[in-house]
């Protein structure tokens, strides 16, 4: 098996950032610490034709971040923590926002072409998998987080959705709810949650149908909106299930404009654990994604590619369920005795 920039620097006793520093002809090393790693290279065999992108001079150093809606807290704080790797690794971040529109994404990808980017991370909404395809075949560098294109072999860092999406569904199930509602996109990610959701629902023999509909933004007013439409109808929903913090907060206000308390007559559940559930009243349940570590791992990935890395790999990271104060256990109305 060929070695890889993982194996040089475990040998080597340094990071992966040291090791891209040296490939880069990046300053910062000291002398003892590049001579141990090219050493390290050559008994490994790792040889600089592995690396030639990177030792032709002709890198811009700089990685182009194509996200969907630079507004939503995760997305933020992803760009951030992959900025912060980038930096680490010698690397500019170039950060396009899309607004989930098509148009957009194919406008973004053309001008970090133009600019002569070493590689492209397209995040999350990205559904077009014939433009994914076109730029493998151009040889750019491209790599997938908080997404997973099975069909495509990419690099690619993401969670298990699916699992998500049915932890949540199940803490509700396990505090005695039924009637439990979801909203989500029409995005590969949120449907996979809402598989996880049906999932759960199965398993726990509850049987609760809604005229479901998906968001068409993710956003607060968006989650408002929705929530207000299934509280208003006859589905007699007592939890939901939100496949973002943002709708999860929508849902907790149309709650409150029922005349409903968060969490006495409506528990709640988000997704993604981003710096808004913490601080909102009551601070949200929700599911997390680490999101620092997809930032390390994508970086990583996509760096190693740049230095000529063969192979592709998926990380799936495992999300965790942050329980905090918007949801309890469903206590019926009491009957006298």
């Amino acid at each position: 098996m060929r070695p890889t920039i993982y194996d040089v620097a475990k040998e080597a006793g340094v990071s992966i950032a040291t090791v891209s520093k040296i490939i880069n002809h990046k300053g910062g090393i000291s002398e003892r610490t590049k001579n141990n790693v090219l050493r390290v290279m050559k008994e490994l065999n790792y040889h600089p034709n592995i690396m030639a992108t990177a030792l032709t001079g002709k890198n811009t150093n700089s990685i182009g971040l194509v996200l969907p809606d630079l507004a939503n807290p995760f997305f933020s704080e992803l760009a951030r923590k992959i900025e912060d790797r980038g930096h680490e690794l010698g690397y500019s971040i170039m950060i396009c926002s899309t607004d989930y529109k098509k148009e957009k994404e194919l406008k973004y990808i053309q001008l970090l072409k133009s600019k002569s980017v070493d590689a492209i991370i397209l995040a999350s909404g990205f559904e077009d998998e014939e433009v994914i395809s076109r730029l493998l075949k151009e040889k750019l560098p491209v790599s997938i987080v908080a997404k997973n294109f099975p069909s495509i072999s990419i690099n690619t860092v993401a969670i298990d959705d699916f699992q998500g999406g049915y932890i949540a569904t199940t803490h509700l199930l396990e505090l005695g709810h039924t009637k439990i509602a979801i909203i989500a996109r029409d995005v590969y990610s949120n449907r996979e949650r809402m598989r996880g959701y049906y999932q759960a629902l199965m398993d726990y023999g509850v049987d609760y149908k809604f005229e479901f509909r998906f968001a068409t933004e993710s956003n607060v007013e968006t989650g408002t909106r929705m929530a207000r439409e299934i509280l208003d109808s006859e589905t007699g929903a007592t939890a939901f299930v939100a496949c973002n913090d943002l709708l999860a907060i929508g849902a907790i206000q149309a709650g409150r404009e029922k005349g409903f308390n968060i969490p006495n007559d409506l528990s709640v559940v988000g997704f993604d654990n981003t710096i808004i559930a913490e601080v909102y009243d009551p601070p949200l349940t929700t599911v997390s994604q680490p999101i620092g570590d997809m930032g390390k791992e994508i970086m990583d990935l996509t760096v190693a590619e740049i230095a000529g890395e063969k192979g592709k790999r998926k990380v799936i990271l495992v999300p965790d369920l942050i329980v905090r104060r918007s949801t309890r256990i469903r206590v019926d109305e009491m009957i006298d005795e």
